[in-house]
Parts: structure tokens; C-alpha cells; sequence
């Protein structure tokens, strides 16, 4: 979003100087492997939220979908903002790591 200027270094100290960053790295972005799990014996070994049995992949479809947040949390009453929020910097962090062939 922010990546040059002003604005990014605004925002970078703000966040850097809050609480804001508990749970997130260095330029506030949510740390998923804290709240994401895989088991192999838990829905198949997909990634689980916090050892629950709601996969990243219901979160995520859920969004897609169009549901707001806040109408997952409601039908997900276990779940937080910070576990959907997680849910997306894991989906992020593995779309950063597809490899792309070229022919």
C-alpha cells in the first residue's frame, strides 16, 4: 500500500512506536505462524486456526464470498479479528512464495 515517501515512514512510526505491532513483524504485518496450526490428524493436516477445527481456507472462502469480518466473527464466535487477520498474511505470505514457470 504505502511503499515510498512520507506517508510510509508516518506510518511505520506510528505503528512501531504501539502496541500495534504485538503479534506482527517489523512493518505491522500480522505473524500468522502464531495462530496458525497444521496438524496432520485435524482436518486433513490443512493449516487450522489456533489448533480449532476451521481451516484458512473456510476463512478465506467465507471473505471471497463477500462476508464481511464481522459476519465471519458471528458465525464463528471462537474466532477473533486478529485470526481472520491471520488467516490473510498466511494467504499473502504463500502467494509471495509461488514459484511462476517460464517457458
Amino acid at each position: 500500500m504505502y511503499r515510498n515517501g512520507r506517508a510510509a515512514r508516518v506510518v511505520h512510526s506510528v505503528l512501531v512506536g504501539s502496541a500495534a505491532l504485538k503479534g506482527r513483524d517489523r512493518v505491522g504485518r500480522m505473524d500468522y505462524r502464531e495462530r496458525i496450526t497444521i496438524e496432520p490428524d485435524k482436518r486433513g493436516g490443512k493449516p487450522c486456526i489456533r489448533g480449532l477445527r476451521i481451516t484458512v481456507y473456510d476463512v478465506l472462502s467465507y471473505l471471497a464470498a463477500g462476508m464481511t469480518v464481522d459476519e465471519v466473527l458471528a458465525d464463528f464466535p471462537s474466532l477473533t479479528r486478529d485470526d481472520v487477520l491471520a488467516c490473510l498474511s498466511y494467504a499473502a505470505e504463500r502467494e509471495r512464495q509461488t514459484l511462476v514457470a517460464r517457458g
